[in-house]
């Protein structure tokens, strides 16, 4: 559970640093890039932690479609209440899909020798 919450808490720094500075638009580009490094700084701080807890328990590629998913929910939750964006049904469908292969992923299987 704390590799989750750790990659959670990494994927709001994480959409911020990308994309909160869309919302500024009239802020020089080199303003936006050094703001963006000091907060992806933080994003780092508890994305690597969450990656070496959650090895062993997950595997590599677990982590990676694990950080995907959250990646999402974070960047929708952060599209509608701070770019004041509507998502399309499109997009909704679009990650539902992404969810079926989440769920795929995640299916058990034997292990390979």
């Amino acid at each position: 559970m704390s590799t989750v919450l750790l990659l959670i808490a990494s994927n709001v720094f994480m959409t911020f640093a990308w994309y909160g500075h869309l919302r500024y638009q009239n802020t020089p580009y080199w303003q936006a890039i050094l703001v963006s490094w000091g907060i992806a700084f933080f994003e780092y701080c508890l994305q690597v932690p969450a990656n070496r807890l959650g090895y062993g328990r997950f595997t590599a590629f677990e982590l990676k479609i694990i950080q995907e998913v959250v990646t999402l929910v974070v960047f929708v939750i952060f599209s509608i209440f701070w770019l004041k964006e509507k998502p399309g049904w499109n997009y909704l469908v679009s990650f539902v899909l992404l969810f079926g292969a989440v769920w795929f992923a995640f299916l058990p299987v034997a292990k390979q020798q």
